[in-house]
């Protein structure tokens, strides 16, 4: 069983590859000191398990296991975090099983069975993950694998049929969410200016409106201004003088 340690302090993993080199039967093949780095990982080196932190710099541990759901087969998540069982409740049906550190090598043997059972058995389906606040990236399904796409290079976010386009400053990238559910979670950071669209509102250079009184909004680094609804532009109006 391969297992794939992730947690920012050296140590803590420099300690969990120590527990880990005496149990028969797991190899550990990488490590990660943050989320992101721990996605690429996972699509690397194809891990059974991750031994996943919850509190690290560049993305979290429960947005990783976001983003590993939308996986045809993601590894099974342990999470080990110095998080009170309390806190830890809500995480309980997202993962096959948490540690709380400094670690034991009892409980860690029996979250290393539980993940065993997972590898052979793996779930139908997972539960969506309770979110305390809003991800630092979405992620479009690509061919198996997975692209990031940071929440500050999104320029605009367009419904198109089933799917939302991203356009971002790298391409764009289609995401099986709606537009209703990003704008929830990213209402701070983006405008509705359409019934289909928003916008980045530190990407807005400014409202034009043109010879037939349509207003479109223009955005950094887009070529195209875009439509700006009648229906949306009293609201947009005043969010941009609160800016």
């Amino acid at each position: 069983m391969d297992v794939l340690i992730v947690d920012d302090e050296p140590l803590a993993r420099e300690r969990l590859r120590g527990m880990l080199a005496g149990v028969p039967d797991v190899r550990v093949v990488g490590e990660a000191g943050n989320g992101r780095d721990a996605l690429d990982a996972v699509e690397k080196l194809h891990p059974d398990v991750l031994l996943l932190d919850i509190a690290m710099p560049v993305m979290d541990g429960l947005e990783v296991a976001h983003h590993l759901r939308l996986l045809d087969a993601p590894p099974a998540v342990v999470f080990c975090t110095a998080y009170d069982e309390h806190a830890l409740a809500a995480f309980d049906a997202a993962a096959v099983d948490y540690l709380v550190k400094p670690v034991r090598a009892e409980r860690l043997a029996m979250a290393l069975d539980r993940a065993r059972r997972h590898v052979v058995a793996p779930q139908a389906s997972a539960p969506e993950l309770p979110r305390n606040q809003p991800r630092t990236h979405l992620s479009a399904r690509l061919r198996g694998s997975l692209r990031m796409i940071p929440i500050g290079e999104i320029a605009y976010l367009q419904a198109d049929e089933k799917y939302v386009a991203v356009y971002h400053a790298r391409s764009v990238d289609l995401i099986e969410e709606s537009l209703k559910s990003l704008e929830t979670e990213f209402g701070e950071r983006f405008l509705r200016i359409h019934r289909n669209c928003l916008v980045a509102a530190d990407a807005v250079v400014e409202l034009r409106r043109d010879h037939d009184g349509q207003t479109h909004v223009v955005l950094r680094g887009v070529d195209t201004p875009l439509e700006v609804s009648r229906r949306c532009l009293p609201g947009l109006r005043e969010r941009l003088r609160h800016l």
